[in-house]
């Protein structure tokens, strides 16, 4: 193997190495695969191009053109032209996989499943790295900076998992640094010939032992470069906790403490209920004989900073075997324990983990922590919901609203941090809560009016493609444009609850679901939610919902048609659902390519569209042809410097054997026996005899004594034909030559016969005559005149220069 083939496979495997550390990010890994498959032909036509050659600049472009194309058939074969060529169709479908996966990384935890739109990311991420990083190291020829987008590959991957990537994927992307560092500095040795020593085993004068020093210099330089990034962070306290451990105060299994950091759990509540198909999340079975309270509660939002609501910093702990009594809750609440069996979806990952409230057993596998404040599971070190199947016991709370209105004040700790509102918060949002709550004389009758007014008076619709919004003007937008999904429904009514003195969060999970034949309930995609919970002392964190024609009213807040409108509270839009719904939230369960005519109707199947083939007929069988056609493709190319050799060969030698006496015959085949030299590493000196040519090929190619004697007949007939002025007629150099052939490959390692056989070095030939031939296009066409002026001066020059001419 040739050193820059070396080095493209070593940067080929460095990039693979780096790619290694986004593996925790995502499951299944099969993406993985195929990014090396890809990786591998793209590496393959980078090799192709430079032994061409091309321009640098022609090879970078030709290497980025087989990414497109690669990356068409892979993702977008349906649109493509022939099933290979990037159409504007195919460029708008990758456009839209980009686009969806942008949307994914942000939505799904770690590990995200691998959706289309993530696959083309990971995969088209490591191909444009691995073209950079082969550019670098090898077009280039210096390696040293293709460290740099190594580097930001690994640092991707650092930044999007959690705690890092680990010590384990750091050591797999720096041995994959190395490894290409160390075949450059090979590489450069190798140009530079033998390398000498003071005393050797071998020929005199030459290294036939172990590797040179220099080498083994290097891997220790490397090796102690390695030991020091992994050990210095480890020991400086000011880095952290290192990167062979875990950060200060993170959670771990067996501690008793840890904390878990603010994030937004809502980034993707409206791609759910925008989604096309309601795909099942997780489905549970039940002992609750009412399952319109049955809200699976993810994570509680309790920290609003105007901008937006989110989780505080909050201790974690070991999940105990019964989980503490709710805050606030007294026993004279009726309740009734129920148990509930759920079961998760394969795709389904998320750190927190979905619960009925208030939870006060559960029984699930894996590493799981406990935040008592809001009563919530989180996955600890990449534990989250993917396929599980768990137990929960809990409480099925019925309060009364004399108890809610009888309710004293909170505590004043609780009172104080539920009800805090940043002074950026707008003076509208204040000022309409005191509008619409006006007359009420207890928190809980606010709290009820709030509700009716967002869901029944207040002229609100619901809306799931109205942006969400941020900022602190956002919640003044939606009270003046009145148009929304959940998401500003509960946050506008916990907000205005907080001005008014309320303790209030915001809850985000599921509705209840869809009840199934079978006895299980499924919830879907369409069926997530967010919700304000108000704090009620004695009955502790209470389920409001103000969202209209979304779940279910609770019983203890269901709206009062009695009550005289006022202000606050003009006649019910004849557009508003004014009842609530007695059965759990239905989203659609229909197939893909159907709907619902209406509320529980039969699910619909779409029109089939003119020309559209019947469904499941498979896929078109254009974008296989065209997937075969483009490696046969590839193939011929590679086998371009084999075939021209073969051919060379047989033409050279047909004029040689027994009969072939002629001078033409004879350089022929010297031409060929240098060509075999040099396709076993034996590279041609002109400045030789062909005596001395042909002593240096037995020399070098350790040929046995019928081998040399054929070698040494043929620089014998070649000395005839150059300088003797009768040369003799010289026969069987065909045969001759192919014993040197024999020779020189019973002489040779198993790798230098195949490299011999597939990519002889001598093809070199092949692109130096296409080189030539190029410039004489280009000389051409540079125009006529000139280069008839040129022929003129030589004709004219030549003349001159006959005997008998006149000077």
């Amino acid at each position: 193997m040739s050193g820059r083939a070396r080095l493209a496979l070593c940067a080929m495997v460095a990039t693979l190495c780096a790619a290694c550390t986004l593996l925790p990010l995502v499951d299944p890994i099969s993406w993985m695969f195929q990014a090396a498959v890809l990786l591998a032909l793209v590496t393959g036509v980078g090799a192709l191009a430079r032994r061409v050659p091309l321009a640098r600049p022609l090879t970078i472009g030709t290497q980025v053109l087989a990414v497109v194309l690669l990356l068409t058939v892979l993702f977008a074969r349906d649109q493509a032209l022939a099933g290979l060529l990037p159409g504007p169709d195919a460029i708008a479908a990758l456009g839209s996989l980009v686009q969806e996966g942008v949307h994914d990384v942000g939505r799904y935890a770690i590990p995200a499943p691998v959706t289309p739109g993530i696959r083309l990311l990971l995969v088209a991420g490591v191909l444009l790295i691995g073209v950079v990083v082969d550019a670098l190291a090898v077009t280039y020829r210096s390696a040293a900076p293709a460290g740099l987008p190594l580097l930001a590959l690994y640092s991707v991957a650092a930044g999007l998992s959690q705690g890092g990537s680990g010590w384990l994927w750091f050591l797999v992307a720096a041995a994959g640094y190395l490894l290409l560092l160390l075949a450059e500095g090979r590489d450069r040795l190798s140009q530079w010939g033998r390398v000498f020593r003071g005393a050797g085993t071998g020929r005199p004068g030459f290294a036939d032992g172990p590797a040179p020093v220099p080498v083994r210099t290097g891997r220790r330089i490397g090796a102690l470069a390695l030991g020091i990034a992994l050990a210095v962070p480890a020991v400086l306290p000011s880095m952290g906790g290192g990167l062979l451990g875990p950060a200060a105060g993170a959670a771990g299994p067996g501690g008793g403490g840890g904390t878990i950091s603010a994030i937004n759990p809502l980034v993707s509540l409206q791609d759910s209920l925008n989604q096309p198909e309601d795909r099942e999340v997780l489905n549970y079975r039940t002992t609750a004989a009412d399952t319109r309270e049955m809200y699976l509660r993810i994570v509680a939002l309790d920290q609003f900073d105007g901008t937006t609501w989110k989780p505080s910093e909050r201790t974690v702990t070991d999940v105990p075997g019964e989980l503490p009594s709710p805050a606030g809750l007294s026993s004279t609440v009726a309740n009734t324990r129920i148990n509930t069996s759920i079961s998760t979806a394969p795709w389904y990952a998320q750190n927190w983990l979905p619960l009925p409230y208030p939870a006060s057993k559960v029984d699930i596998p894996g590493r799981w922590r406990f935040e008592p404040e809001g009563r919530t599971l989180v996955g600890d070190r990449g534990q989250n919901t993917h396929g599980l199947q768990y137990q929960v016991e809990s409480l099925q709370l019925r309060p009364t609203a004399q108890q809610l209105a009888d309710a004293p004040a909170p505590p004043a700790a609780l009172l104080h941090e539920y009800t805090k509102v940043p002074d950026t918060l707008p003076s509208v949002v204040r000022t309409t809560a005191r509008q619409v709550t006006r007359g009420a004389t207890t928190a809980y009758a606010k709290a009820v009016k709030l509700q009716d007014w967002f869901a029944l008076y207040g002229g609100f619709s619901y809306n799931t493609e109205v942006r969400a919004g941020s900022g602190s003007e956002a919640i003044a937008r939606f009270l003046e444009d009145k148009q929304g999904f959940c998401v500003h429904f509960s946050f506008s009514m916990a907000a205005m609850a907080r001005t008014l003195g309320i303790p209030a969060r915001v809850a985000v999970g599921f509705t209840p679901g869809t009840k199934q034949p079978d006895g299980t309930t499924s919830v879907g995609l369409k069926d997530a939610h967010a919700w304000p919970e108000l704090y009620f002392q004695g009955v502790g964190w209470t389920r409001f919902e103000p969202t209209p024609s979304r779940g279910s009213v609770p019983d203890y807040a269901s709206p009062d048609t009695s009550h005289p409108t006022g202000p606050g509270s003009p006649a019910p839009e004849p557009a508003q659902s004014a009842a609530p719904s007695s059965e759990p939230s239905a989203g659609p369960s229909c197939g893909p390519g159907e709907h619902r005519a209406g509320s529980g109707a039969a699910c619909l199947s779409a029109p089939a569209l003119p020309g559209s083939g019947p469904p499941g007929g498979g896929p078109s069988p254009w974008p296989l042809v065209g997937l075969v056609a483009a490696v046969l493709l590839v193939v011929l190319l590679l086998a371009v410097p084999l075939l021209w050799r073969v051919r060379t060969r047989a033409r050279r030698l047909a004029g040689g054997g027994p009969a072939g006496d002629g001078a033409e015959a004879t350089l022929a085949a010297w031409r060929e026996l240098l060509d075999t030299g040099w396709d076993f590493g034996i590279l041609p000196d002109e400045s030789l005899t062909p005596r001395k040519a042909a002593a240096r090929i037995i020399r070098v190619g350790d040929l046995q004594p019928d081998a040399a004697g054929a070698a040494r007949r043929v620089a014998a007939a070649v000395e005839q034909v150059l300088y003797s002025p009768q040369p003799l007629p010289a026969t069987g150099l065909t045969a001759d030559v192919r014993l040197v052939r024999s020779g020189l490959r019973d002489g040779a390692t198993r790798g230098l016969r195949l490299r011999a056989g597939i990519a002889p070095r001598s093809a070199a030939r092949l692109r130096w005559a296409c080189a030539d031939r190029w410039s004489a296009v280009l000389l051409r066409c540079r125009g006529s005149r000139p280069v008839a002026a040129a022929r003129r001066a030589t004709a004219a020059l030549r003349s001159r220069r006959r005997p008998g001419s006149r000077a």
